[in-house]
């Protein structure tokens, strides 16, 4: 009777689920983690001063050297995409980027203006309460996209805060570079997109 062998089970792929497990979280402070993991990055020995962006961007060549000649407020996402990897978070990133926040600053702060402004339009008592529960819902609705602009908002101050500290664009937890891509995509990132998994599996495993 032939003997059966046990056959090995698959590796998960890349290894994902071996390198989740030994993981761990940093316990020192945030915002001494900031700065501490940020200097012992950039004083360790790397040939590459800047990881390949986590998100799908393509650089152009052609746009490489456009930064050169035009002032923050005119460059392109896809020009500040092309930049070299030596120039990452250089004055005129930093200022680019401190442009976008503004930018998206000022919009929150219109939305809110206009939001006071409805609710004082709509104060006249309607008769019907279908047209009344209808004109409720959609307050309720403004009012919980006010607030998640409004925790945004504080975001955004923060990020513009690390910028005149100089560390915008680090992860928080590991010093790396985030990357322009995902900072493109997420101007308020302080998490590279590796640590932002793993924070986001310890919260499902511990709900923490």
């Amino acid at each position: 009777m032939p003997v059966q062998t046990a056959t090995p089970a698959p590796a998960a792929r890349g290894g994902r689920v071996s390198r989740l497990s030994q993981l761990t979280v940093p316990s020192m402070p945030q915002s001494v983690a900031s700065t501490a993991a940020k200097s012992s990055f950039s004083q360790a020995p790397s040939t590459a001063l800047v990881p390949p962006p986590p998100l799908a961007v393509k650089k152009d060549p052609k746009l490489a050297n456009n930064w050169k000649t035009k002032s923050p407020a005119e460059l392109t996402d896809a020009e500040v995409i092309a930049m070299p990897d030596t120039e990452y978070m250089n004055e005129k990133q930093m200022a680019f980027f401190r442009l976008k926040l503004v930018e998206l600053k000022r919009g929150i702060l219109e939305n809110a203006g206009e939001t006071t402004e409805h609710l004082r339009e709509d104060t006249v008592v309607v008769p019907d309460p279908a047209d009344r529960a209808t004109i409720e819902e959609e307050h309720a609705l403004e009012l919980r996209t006010r607030d998640r602009e409004r925790k945004l908002l504080k975001k955004i101050e923060q990020s513009i805060q690390r910028i005149d500290a100089g560390d915008y664009g680090y992860c928080d937890e590991t010093g790396e570079p985030i990357g322009v891509g995902r900072l493109l995509a997420r101007p308020t990132a302080t998490l590279s997109l590796e640590a932002q998994q793993r924070r986001e599996l310890k919260q499902k495993m511990f709900g923490d």
